[in-house]
């Protein structure tokens, strides 16, 4: 009952704020779900023992979930005042961001099963309705590949496309969690191949625009937050095929290797991108600045860490994994603890403005 009633508080507080400011969150925002959901499932509940931080799980549990339930009921706000089109659906690439809906809902769902017995039943519910939010969202994005083919928007992709892949593997974890395995086998293997033909297509688009247009790139403008759902993505694949328990101990590790190998040489990039805003903007507007995409790299970097952990349960470390482990998780600590400190200031900054100045800039 406390926590229910901790949920409903910040519900209604978060809520609040969105009628006062009529605040309608970018489409991509419930990625900020899904990092919190993998660092309160994937990184701490591996890391640590379930005894030691129950109370601390629940209470990232109650917080994810009344994001999300705030976040659903922006999106609702932006339905009645006549937003959600020019909001989610009229840029063909921004509308792949609706896989955060379908990732963010599924990650809920398995908090609220894993923490909280006496939801149990609601978790399955919101599992059921995923699905169909999911088809709706993969039909969405076949209209969105034929809008960029029509519209010439090649140029422009960037890794938000692979969250077709991302919320078609989140489904096989959340079915799995939900109805506790009993899931057949022919529904793992179609989730599998349809997330890992996305992930072809759509790392095909995005190598073609980087690797096409190489002379003229600008990393720090023209290098995008989400291109690290290159490796995310892979992550999530192999975390998907453990839980359905369809690879074998070779196929795991090979997936593993290909992860941290497209991990090292994006996170390269990022270094060098981060040097270079330095260089041109300042340490502040460098790098202490805000934007919603980036809870996709903590998403991402949460992903790596379970898909590590779970995929070398039991074996002798080597080194890296090892390394990904036992450091990777205060690493993963730190940039949450940064992530929140700017989501803060933005947020704060927005509420002295007027409403129709924030409208789409929510965290």
């Amino acid at each position: 009952m406390l926590y229910f009633l901790l949920m409903m508080i910040m519900c209604a507080l978060l809520i609040a704020v969105f009628i006062w400011k009529k605040v309608y969150i970018k489409t991509s925002s419930l990625a900020a779900v899904m990092a919190l959901g993998i660092i309160t499932q994937g990184v701490l509940s591996n890391y640590f023992s379930t005894g030691e931080i129950k109370e601390l799980d629940k209470l990232l549990s109650i917080l994810t979930f009344s994001l999300w339930i705030s976040f659903l009921f922006s999106l609702f706000l932006a339905l009645i005042h006549n937003q959600f089109k020019t909001s989610h659906l009229a840029n063909p690439i921004n509308r792949f961001g609706i896989g955060t809906w379908v990732a963010g809902t599924s990650i809920c769902s398995i908090l609220l099963y894993n923490h909280f017995p006496m939801w149990q039943l609601a978790a399955k519910y919101i599992a059921i309705l995923n699905i169909f939010l999911w088809m709706a969202f993969i039909v969405l994005s076949l209209f969105s590949f034929r809008d960029m083919y029509r519209l010439k928007l090649s140029r422009n992709v960037h890794g938000i496309l692979l969250l077709t892949t991302v919320s078609t593997q989140s489904l096989i974890l959340e079915l799995h969690t939900v109805f506790e395995g009993k899931i057949a086998g022919y529904v793992n293997i179609s989730f599998l191949v349809i997330g890992i033909a996305f992930y072809l297509v759509c790392a095909a688009f995005i190598l073609c625009r980087y690797i096409g247009n190489f002379r003229q790139l600008d990393i720090t403008s023209d290098w995008n937050n989400t291109n690290c759902i290159l490796h995310g993505a892979l992550s999530i694949t192999g975390l998907a095929g453990i839980y359905a328990n369809v690879y074998s101990t070779a196929v795991l590790l090979a997936l593993w290797g290909i992860t941290a190998s497209v991990f090292l040489m994006v996170e390269s990039i990022e270094i060098y991108r981060l040097i270079r805003r330095m260089q041109r903007l300042g340490f502040a507007k460098g790098i202490l600045v805000y934007d919603v995409s980036q809870w996709s790299r903590l998403f991402t970097f949460g992903m790596f860490y379970t898909f590590t952990f779970q995929s070398h349960t039991g074996a002798g470390l080597s080194p890296l994994p090892s390394a990904v482990i036992h450091i990777g998780i205060w690493v993963i600590l730190f940039l949450l603890l940064i992530e929140v400190l700017l989501s803060m200031k933005f947020m704060l900054g927005n509420l002295r403005l007027p409403p129709k100045q924030i409208k789409g800039a929510a965290s």
